[in-house]
């Protein structure tokens, strides 16, 4: 009885086919973070045994490294792999044109672009390297584009000119010169168009999909790829950076606060995490380390503010050169580092002259409060004799005759409970 409720239960129970089109969607520079997300995903789907996965591309471009390891999953992958510049308004600028020539298809929507592959290459010191290695750059770039164009059966000339004059082309202008595949709205247009169709693979065999039916699925970044995806954003890891400077020189400058030294640690770990994302010039986080030392240099040397404005200036140079990326989407904005730069510059000045204020104030407690305290002579003093100071009867010398009534003040607190004053 039990065997037969089994078999009927079984029977009844929907069946889970797997999705023959899986849809991964890149909105974002290319950096270690996407690169994970789309190598992982081209894994999977091997696994799983997807029939093809569409990777949708919106990005100004990124990083070689990152660039390349993508490019390697797709040619590599079992599983068809089509590019999509879209929705309309999209682009595939830079890596994104290199990585979506590498895919067996290549589609883009109307009212995309695609191009702007020329190289940026920068040096140590973030600025751009002379014009031997640019040339050697641009050769390596130009190699690679035509070796994908030409295993793929692209157009060699346009794909190269993308490379060397920094051409950028249109949808229209991609598909009239044989850059692209087709023009195509939607993922699900794509998939229509390529039931049933033969593609050659990158390793030279062909593959015919057979789409028609199948379910289609979207496999979104997990949750730690999308918070690493927020906090490699350069200007919120910048102003995390900044946040745990000051919340840490806070706490080394007032200690106990607590709080401020907390919020600044784990603002600068995450600003730390969110630096071994992006390419980080350490002559950049050296001139910000400099920041620091002028300013507190500022107030235990007089030089009338040089100090100061030469750590605001070292703090401003030292932000615009802590990330040397190719792109400025993967660079700090000027419009984010000037305000934040000022404002922690001015806000490490006030706690710096609070600093100087106190080590500077009178002591108001103990023997030395009692110096500059001002009292009346209860007896004459000649040199010794009495005297009411601070609420109390005192045993003073004086430097001079003072009579009895006449007023005095507390130079000197003496051994034996005893105190030297002088006339007002």
């Amino acid at each position: 009885m039990k065997g037969r409720i089994l078999a009927a239960w079984i029977l009844l129970a929907p069946v889970l086919v797997p999705a023959a089109v899986i849809r991964i969607k890149v909105d974002a520079p290319i950096h270690p973070v996407t690169s994970e997300y789309v190598v992982k995903s081209l894994v999977r789907a091997d696994r799983e045994a997807v029939d093809l996965v569409i990777l949708t591309l919106d990005t100004p471009g990124g990083l070689d490294t990152s660039m390349r390891q993508i490019i390697e999953a797709v040619v590599n992958a079992k599983t068809p792999v089509a590019a999509f510049v879209g929705p309309s308004g999209s682009r595939a600028a830079s890596a994104g044109i290199f990585i979506a020539m590498a895919c067996d298809v290549f589609v883009m929507a109307p009212g995309t672009s695609t191009g702007s592959a020329h190289p940026v290459s920068l040096s140590f010191t973030g600025q751009a390297m002379d014009q031997t290695m640019e040339e050697k750059v641009t050769n390596d770039a130009a190699a690679y584009m035509r070796s994908l164009a030409e295993k793929r059966g692209r157009n060699v000339r346009m794909a190269e000119d993308a490379v060397r004059k920094s051409l950028s082309y249109t949808e229209k202008e991609a598909l009239d010169g044989g850059l692209i595949d087709f023009i195509a709205s939607s993922e699900e247009e794509i998939a229509t168009r390529l039931d049933g169709r033969t593609i050659r693979r990158f390793d030279g065999s062909d593959r015919i999909l057979a789409l028609a039916g199948k379910p289609a699925a979207d496999w979104p970044m997990t949750f730690r790829q999308r918070f690493l995806l927020t906090i490699a954003n350069p200007n919120l890891a910048f102003i995390l950076l900044m946040i745990g400077l000051l919340g840490l020189y806070f706490e080394f400058s007032h200690p106990g606060a607590i709080l401020p030294g907390v919020l600044g640690g784990i603002s600068l770990l995450l600003a730390v995490f969110a630096f071994q994302i992006l390419p980080i010039n350490y002559v950049g986080l050296a001139l910000i380390g400099l920041a620091i030392i002028l300013f507190i240099l500022e107030i235990k040397i007089v030089s009338f503010g040089m100090l100061a404005v030469g750590g605001i200036a070292a703090m401003i140079i030292g932000s615009l050169m802590l990330i040397k990326a190719p792109i400025t989407e993967l660079r700090p904005s000027l419009s984010y580092v000037l305000p934040v730069v000022l404002a922690v510059s001015l806000i490490v000045l006030f706690l710096l002259s609070l600093v100087f204020k106190a080590h500077r104030r009178r002591p108001m407690t103990g023997r030395e409060g009692m110096i500059g305290e001002t009292g009346t002579a209860r007896t004459d003093l000649s040199p010794n004799g009495r005297v009411f100071v601070h609420g109390e009867l005192w045993q003073a010398e004086a430097d001079g005759p003072v009579r009895a009534g006449e007023k005095v003040k507390v130079i000197e607190v003496l051994e034996g409970l005893k105190i030297r004053v002088g006339k007002v």
